[in-house]
């Protein structure tokens, strides 16, 4: 007997996978809370731009905003998301409603078909399908799982803005209860990834790989915002240093740079969580985290300086800063690092302007309350910082600097731009 798929959570991981379970199976089911959100796609748009309005206006799966619409799928994949709360430790609030919500739809089901598997995508830490999002879901129901509905879990590996490493071209992990469900899961998955699947052992397994993968990025980008820091004092560019390095064969091709969005950012603390559950306290990853997670007010304090000895520094000084959302060519607004360069800007009594014309505004304004300036706003500047390297930006940044005034800081974040390209009259920096 066929599943019926349905999907819970349809933003940047659960969309893709939808419209590509849609091409391959009949009767797929796309649900969100957000009831705006479900009737934009309705519509045939996709806000977060992951999909296009022409692939999304030929998806023939079914939107809706009521639970009731999951109750003939037997085949459930929850996407939520699982952020971080402000103390750094992991909010659990999305994957836990989303199990409340499958608990109701579980309740109502008629009997009959098969066991209703509910496969969780959303990074989690080791133990928690299991032993919390399980439990819930049987003490909500009062079902009992692994006979009235079993558990699987296959972490998302989504890139946002990556038309290269996609969905059906990135290797997937999958796990389940049991060998029947693990199954499911592979016809399930195998018809639309092309990469190949990797059965994990079990699913703690899969959840612990999920967080190591971002885990190891993590520090490794930390090690070079360190190293970047160690060059600024020793009045080298980074970018040179590393450029020399990577001549030699397994020298990792890792970058300095502002550390967001919903992985690389929050994944670790899921991981350092459970290991002080469980009476480790984690030294190198936190160590990392503490370095990442500085790295804005590193780059803010050194505006300052380069403003104090340029002898820029007024009450009427301005900065632009180009860019606000986590990484290049995406909208995704979440845990991005450039609020905290504005706010410790603004601490200092300066004016920051901040131009970013791929994220929706009122979207800027409603997570950070940032109201994004217009292009033709950013004139008499006496900064100006390239924070995402969106292409748009790389296209409107010769003439943006080209502007600038006698002695005006030109800022490079990421050290995209050639500094044989600035201008003599500017100041130059990176990262």
């Amino acid at each position: 007997m066929k599943d019926t798929i349905a999907v819970l959570g349809l933003g940047y991981v659960g969309l893709p996978l939808l419209a590509a379970l849609a091409r391959k199976f009949d009767g797929v089911i796309g649900f969100d809370i957000d009831s705006k959100r479900i009737q934009s796609l309705i519509q045939g748009h996709d806000w977060t731009g992951e999909i296009e309005d022409k692939a999304l206006e030929g998806c023939k799966a079914v939107f809706s905003d009521k639970p009731s619409c999951m109750l003939e799928a037997s085949f459930i994949i929850v996407t939520v998301p699982t952020p971080i709360d402000q103390a750094k430790r992991p909010d659990l609030s999305p994957v836990l409603s989303a199990c409340d919500t499958i608990a109701e739809v579980l309740k109502k089901k008629k009997k009959g078909g098969p066991v209703p598997l509910i496969v969780f995508e959303s990074t989690v830490y080791p133990g928690l399908t299991e032993e919390i999002c399980g439990r819930v879901i049987e003490e909500k129901s009062g079902l009992k799982r692994g006979k009235d509905f079993k558990l699987g879990y296959s972490p998302e590996r989504i890139n946002p803005g990556d038309k290269v490493h996609t969905l059906e071209r990135i290797q997937k992990i999958i796990s389940a209860e049991d060998e029947e469900s693990l199954d499911r899961m592979e016809i399930v998955y195998g018809a639309v990834i092309t990469a190949g699947l990797h059965k994990a052992s079990s699913i703690r397994v899969a959840e612990c790989a999920k967080v190591i993968e971002n885990t190891q990025r993590d520090i490794n980008i930390a090690l070079m915002n360190e190293l970047a820091i160690i060059c600024e004092k020793m009045d080298l560019r980074t970018h040179d240093v590393l450029q020399a390095a990577g001549t030699k064969w397994n020298f990792l091709p890792f970058t300095p740079g502002l550390v967001g969005g919903h992985c690389i950012g929050v994944d670790p603390y899921y991981l350092t969580e459970r290991a002080k559950e469980l009476g480790y306290h984690p030294q190198v990853i936190l160590a990392g985290r503490q370095i990442n997670d500085n790295m804005p007010v590193f780059v803010a304090q050194k505006i300052m300086k380069l403003l104090v000895t340029g002898k820029r520094l007024r009450p009427s000084a301005r900065i632009g800063i180009l860019g606000l959302s986590f990484k290049e060519n995406v909208r995704d607004l979440r845990n991005s690092r450039v609020p905290d360069i504005v706010s410790e800007l603004s601490s200092f009594g300066v004016e920051t302007l901040v131009y970013d014309p791929v994220v929706d505004p009122q979207h800027a304004h409603h997570e950070y309350g940032i109201t994004l300036c217009a292009r033709e706003d950013l004139n008499n500047l006496d900064v100006l910082v390239l924070a995402v390297t969106h292409d748009i930006l790389l296209e409107e940044a010769p003439s943006l600097i080209a502007n600038l005034p006698q002695g005006a800081l030109v800022i490079d974040i990421k050290s995209a731009l050639d500094p044989a390209s600035i201008p003599s009259h500017l100041v130059y920096w990176s990262l």
